[in-house]
């Protein structure tokens, strides 16, 4: 998993800057959040740390941000030893002493890195593991009835295509083409039924399917991302860590 993105952390970042992640993703995923004060939050998969850092910003939040690929946990630590927002990056598992700390996990385009079943299943342990009982998992997967015209999210920066039947694990190419850059990425994609067993099979409750919402800064220009909210790319999915039954 780690190999395709090693190289990837300062595109990713130019990635973060374009106009449908600032008016879309970004503002639907915080107002999920909320203001979490106090909040211990572990932003899995966190790559460049684009997620990290905002997170950092709400109010006494203590955020980790924790990626298998070494390059792009090489270019956060270095961002945060220029910015000092007080995030720890931890490359490759989460420490032991770490598992069952955290309030509020973030997995945002994780989901679709996941190559069989088995594998997606163990993601979504991983964030059972690092949470409280009662702590909140948002996770962002590609969504399973996203545009079949590769060309439907070109004004988004990118595009998108089925490399074979829609199905279970079947490969799904990612094409970022945005800024003079051209850089072809493979993901999977999980249909619904799937992706909540996997959730449930790791230990999830209150699975809950969440639209995205439109900044108001946007609101101005609304038919550009009308498009885009009628198929969006990624779902956006909220659940619950289970209590243990007394």
């Amino acid at each position: 998993m780690s190999s395709q993105f090693d190289d990837l952390a300062h595109m990713y970042e130019e990635f973060s800057e374009l106009p449908f992640r600032r008016h879309l993703e970004f503002p639907s995923v915080l107002s999920l959040i909320g203001p979490a004060p106090g909040a211990r939050i572990l932003d899995l998969g966190c790559g460049s740390g684009v997620y990290s850092r905002r997170l950092a910003a709400l109010p006494g939040a203590s955020v980790t941000g924790l990626d298998e690929s070494t390059g792009m946990i090489d270019y956060a630590v270095r961002r945060e030893e220029r910015e000092r927002l007080g995030i720890d990056y931890v490359a490759g598992t989460l420490p032991e002493s770490a598992e069952g700390t955290f309030d509020l996990v973030v997995a945002v385009y994780v989901p679709p890195y996941a190559t069989h079943y088995e594998e997606l299943v163990g993601l979504f342990r991983v964030a059972s593991d690092a949470l409280k009982p009662g702590g909140r998992f948002l996770t962002l997967p590609l969504h399973p009835d996203f545009h079949p015209d590769p060309d439907h999210y070109a004004p988004y920066g990118f595009r998108l295509y089925a490399e074979g039947p829609r199905e279970d694990g079947a490969p799904v190419g990612l094409n970022l083409r945005f800024g003079g850059h051209d850089a072809h990425v493979t993901a999977r994609c999980w249909s619904i039924p799937t992706l909540e067993r996997a959730l449930a099979e790791a230990g999830f409750t209150d699975i809950a399917w969440r639209a995205h919402r439109l900044s108001d800064e946007a609101a101005d220009d609304p038919a550009f991302y009308q498009p885009y909210l009628d198929t969006p790319h990624a779902a956006i999915i909220e659940a619950v860590k289970k209590a243990p039954t007394p």
